[in-house]
């Protein structure tokens, strides 16, 4: 972790506290959602969406972020993270959850919504 001090443009980094921030896996969904749906989507990615993948028992804990400086004329942008401490809870996920879960996603927000799904390893 990186925290900033009183001078902007100076860092500090914090070594990592929790066991998902040194090893395992990321698995990261990158979505643009519409401004029309917007609020109620995000309150859904909150109270619906991430707790039915952690429910799934696949994943150790998760985090939402927003991007920045990027173009969202057509909506705002979001990485939601998922932590899996091995490669085998990740494969676990797509062969058995992942389908039915964004199919629920892709009935409820139509194409008002475009998400990108990668898996990155922790190296340090």
């Amino acid at each position: 972790m990186i925290r900033l001090t009183s001078d902007p443009c100076h860092l500090t980094f914090i070594p990592p506290t929790n066991m998902h921030d040194t090893q395992g896996f990321i698995y990261n969904i990158t979505t643009q959602v519409s401004w029309a749906i917007h609020d109620e989507w995000l309150q859904w990615l909150k109270d619906e969406y991430t707790t039915e993948i952690m429910a799934t028992k696949c994943f150790n804990s998760f985090r939402i972020l927003r991007l920045h400086e990027i173009d969202d004329a057509e909506g705002p942008t979001y990485a939601t993270q998922f932590f899996a401490t091995s490669k085998a809870l990740y494969n676990s996920y797509i062969q058995l959850h992942s389908s039915a879960i964004r199919q629920k996603a892709y009935t409820k927000w139509g194409n008002q919504f475009m998400s990108f799904h990668s898996i990155m390893e922790i190296v340090q």
